[in-house]
């Protein structure tokens, strides 16, 4: 990698970041594509398919937040020219993703503790879809782990096209195996929502398969000796000490969705649409930012690894530049296009009054969590995720969910009635609180997270000095 200024070092992450975005969304459309397809099948299927859908994210989610500690470290040796340490590390981190597997298919195949949040509303017959659901995923859990590892691979090596056009296969295979499976075509039976399961097995498992025989073919993959050596456990026990805390940042956030649907639901079937409407929208203008953030993470590692750290603050300052801008063009598709955009969700006048008055906190949230993704994503090309864990904690799951509760629905209830009927007038109050202090929680922290960052690089940089001086004294 040559010495990079800041025109350059935009061009290199918007190159790295777009292929990012179309695989990101390419694994999002397999959920709209089970719950538009499962919907036609039957209202079981479909109240089976949500709350399946809602315990394997969780699972999953946390699970490739843990395998992600693979992109800091086979991009350091990557950026350090030490090839076949790249092989090594992500072979251990093929073992790594079989061992998740392992907890992740005790979850899954014991959904009962979950379903007892929802309590004994839930039919036998849509259990039993629920069970089925979650058997076809533990399937395919460990190609969709391992396949995981590639795609890490292919952003740390700066090759994420790969990974892109593999899903976007997935994404028509998809297609064409829920439509067999789900209604029941050339002669197979109609399986519902199991069918949309193993439909997303067979994908997976597909995957991975191209994954392998991609990285098995290119040349550009031969100089790093790709390997499967036995477990390794300073190799696994790095990737532990990572993974963890990254796994626990996802679940923070998705727990956090999680909650404030259940509490929302108190306000009505109404008022329920109008928040899934909005979390929706802000899970897909996640991805832009978390496509910069993967590639901008990636990219400062390799600069890290071959101690080019000038080229690392370059780079840095380009992620913020491109997570700002993108963050500005969705705030005002937001703002310009919102009765279109809640028009293509729900023809029902009702919820689509309260969504777009929720909408308009939607792209302050953004912006935010745009931010504040950025920043953690920075601090983990600098392998430092313990410290991001613990004040996402205390921002999003303290200060936005717990605050958001205690001012929607505790004894602080009303609190923000006169901001909510400036901001959102025609929300649902409770919703509203919620959306406001989840807000809240992602600017704290990013204002918590942006020092620590700015501490953790200077003092980086100050070493290298200090090391590179000692070393010329000699």
């Amino acid at each position: 990698m040559t010495p990079v200024g800041f025109l350059a070092a935009l061009r290199r992450l918007l190159q790295q970041a777009w292929p990012v975005l179309v695989a990101q969304w390419a694994s999002v459309a397999f959920g709209v594509l089970d719950t538009a397809m499962t919907g036609h099948a039957s209202p079981l299927d479909l109240a089976a398919m949500a709350l399946a859908v809602s315990i394997y994210i969780t699972v999953f989610v946390a699970l490739i937040g843990v395998l992600n500690a693979l992109v800091p470290v086979l991009s350091y040796h990557f950026g350090a020219g030490r090839l076949t340490a790249v092989g090594e590390a992500w072979g251990q981190g093929l073992w790594l993703a079989l061992g998740l597997t392992g907890v992740g298919a005790l979850i899954l195949l014991h959904p009962d503790p979950w379903l007892a949040f929802a309590g004994d509303e839930i039919g036998e017959d849509v259990r039993t879809r629920i069970r089925g659901y979650l058997l076809a995923l533990t399937w395919a859990l460990p190609a969709a782990l391992v396949f995981r590892t590639m795609h890490a691979l292919g952003s740390s090596v700066s090759r994420p096209q790969i990974i892109m056009w593999i899903n976007l296969c997935g994404v028509g295979f998809k297609a064409f195996f829920n439509w067999l499976l789900i209604f029941g075509h050339w002669g197979l039976p109609a399986l519902g929502a199991v069918g949309a399961g193993i439909s997303t097995a067979l994908v997976f498992w597909i995957s991975a398969s191209l994954g392998a025989w991609v990285l098995w073919r290119d040349r550009f993959f031969h100089p790093l000796r790709l390997r499967v050596a036995r477990p390794h456990w300073p190799t696994l026990r790095e990737l532990l000490r990572l993974g963890v805390p990254m796994g626990g940042s996802y679940l923070v956030e998705v727990v956090a969705f999680t909650f404030m649907a259940l509490m929302v639901a108190r306000e009505g079937v109404a008022a329920t649409g109008a928040h899934q409407i909005t979390a929706n929208l802000a899970a897909i203008c996640y991805m832009a930012p978390l496509s910069i953030g993967i590639a901008s993470a990636a990219q400062t590692a390799q600069a890290l690894g071959g101690r080019r750290l000038d080229q690392a603050r370059e780079l840095a300052r380009a992620g913020l530049a491109l997570t700002l801008g993108a963050a500005l063009i969705t705030l005002a598709v937001l703002m310009g296009a919102g009765r279109t955009i809640v028009a293509f969700y729900t023809s029902d006048a009702r919820v689509a009054v309260l969504a777009l008055s929720l909408m308009a906190i939607l792209p302050f949230f953004q912006l935010a969590d745009a931010l504040q993704t950025l920043v953690v994503y920075l601090l983990r090309a600098y392998k430092v995720t313990v410290i991001p864990l613990c004040l996402q904690i205390l921002a999003l799951g303290v200060v936005g969910l717990l605050g958001g509760w205690w001012l929607a629905f505790g004894s602080a209830a009303g609190t923000l009635a006169p901001l909510i009927a400036v901001w959102a007038p025609a929300a649902p109050p409770g919703a509203a609180a919620l959306w406001i202090m989840a807000t809240a929680g992602m600017v704290m922290s990013f204002l918590l997270l942006l020092p620590v960052y700015l501490l953790v690089a200077r003092r980086y940089h100050a070493r290298f000095i200090h090391a590179e001086s000692a070393r010329d004294s000699i």
